[in-house]
């Protein structure tokens, strides 16, 4: 009897020892996790407390401390209000060794205003002082590479303004979104272009802005293409395919499926809200409600006119914020591909909703919990389970 109670608590000996280390993101407004480097042992949880304004704990490595880690660990982007103190989200992480975990914000990655960059980075089972692989060396290299952009932007030779598209400004390589402070590419400089068309026997005059990166202006047929989209469907917030290249005179037909959804039309600096340029308003299909059992799904369409990038959303509830985005002739290999507009989307309304919302004792605030248990009640927790056993 005594070798199983021992048993027992051999098997508990890990729970009792493993330790919460509580880590502050962002407190007071600053750059800076804190405290900035812990040391910790497998099984131990690390807990992130998310302060204003919005900021991510993403992994890197050593040797390239402002870049995310394949396959590493991402908490995502965590809005938080400015004048919101408590019910702070939090993201945790589970140490299984003691090898060395490099971490830092990725807000506003690889520009100048780079909170990396700004040394706004963290480390778990770092090397000493004195090791080449310190917290110190860590910070140093984040802050070379802040510095470094710092200065590209500064010697970059500004891109010419087009004429007559736009009056004679000084372009800038990054803006912020329409709200919260993220950073996003600036708009590309377009140009006005008329040139003929001619596609089989048929010729005519086009006028369309020419983007970098953006097709030509020429269709497919006279009747142009068709492109299908599904919208949503059972468990899916989501535009499937989520971006397509299109030419003008193509149809897209939006084939709605189960719940109720709807394609409007948005920018890329506010994603999640009906585009307003210069007091017209974008494209809306209105809701398509569907019920669960449909066999057959409505439809509604939208006629390319212009080979510009278009960026649209689901108006539904938070489903934008969830990412449930669309967009037509993003170029992909700039900052303003369809992953970028996603990424805005889920930043500026994907985590604010749920991460500010108080949570209820009846259900789970997430996977990114931690649950504190006291010594008093891990010696209960014990001789409750020594007694069940004698």
């Amino acid at each position: 009897m005594f070798a199983a109670s021992l048993s027992l608590g051999l098997a508990l000996l890990p729970f009792v020892s493993a330790a919460i280390h509580d880590i502050q993101v962002g407190a007071a407004g600053k750059l800076l996790y804190y405290p900035e480097a812990i040391a910790a042992q497998p099984g131990d949880q690390v807990v992130f407390h998310f302060h204003p304004k919005n900021h991510t704990v993403t992994q890197s490595s050593f040797a390239d401390p402002c870049g995310r880690k394949d396959g590493g660990i991402s908490s995502g982007f965590q809005p938080v209000l400015a004048n919101q103190t408590d019910h702070l989200p939090t993201f945790t992480i589970t140490v299984n060794d003691t090898e060395p975990i490099w971490m830092y914000c990725a807000q506003a990655a690889r520009t100048p205003n780079s909170h990396c960059g700004a040394g706004m980075v963290f480390a778990i089972n770092c090397g000493p002082d004195n090791a080449p692989n310190s917290f110190h060396n860590f910070k140093q290299a984040a802050l070379a590479v802040g510095a470094s952009l710092s200065a590209a932007a500064a010697t970059a030779t500004p891109t010419p303004t087009p004429t007559p598209a736009y009056p004679p400004t000084v372009p800038v390589q990054y803006t912020t979104a329409a709200y919260g402070g993220y950073t996003i590419a600036a708009p590309p400089q377009g140009t006005v272009v008329t040139q003929p068309v001619t596609v089989g026997t048929s010729s005519w005059m086009t006028t369309y802005t020419s983007y970098p990166g953006s097709p030509a202006p020429t269709p497919a047929s006279i009747e142009g293409q068709v492109h299908r989209v599904i919208v949503g469907g059972p468990g899916k917030l989501a535009f499937d395919p989520p971006r397509i290249d299109a030419l003008p005179r193509d149809t897209i037909v939006f084939e709605f499926r189960q719940k109720n959804h709807t394609v409007t039309q948005s920018t890329f600096d506010d994603p999640c809200r009906r585009a307003n340029i210069n007091g017209v308003l974008g494209f809306d299909s209105g809701f398509f409600p569907v019920a669960d059992d449909a066999t057959t799904f409505p439809t509604w369409n939208y006629t390319v006119t212009d080979t510009a990038p278009v960026w649209a959303y689901c108006r539904q509830g938070n489903h934008c914020g969830a990412g449930m985005v669309f967009a037509i002739n993003s170029v992909e290999d700039s900052g303003r591909s369809f992953n970028d507009f996603q990424n805005v989307a889920k930043a500026l309304n994907g985590t604010s909703v749920s991460a500010n919302a108080p949570p209820t004792p009846s259900s789970p605030t997430g996977a990114a919990t931690s649950v504190r248990v006291g010594a008093t009640g891990i010696a209960l927790l014990f001789v409750s389970l020594v007694s069940a056993l004698l």
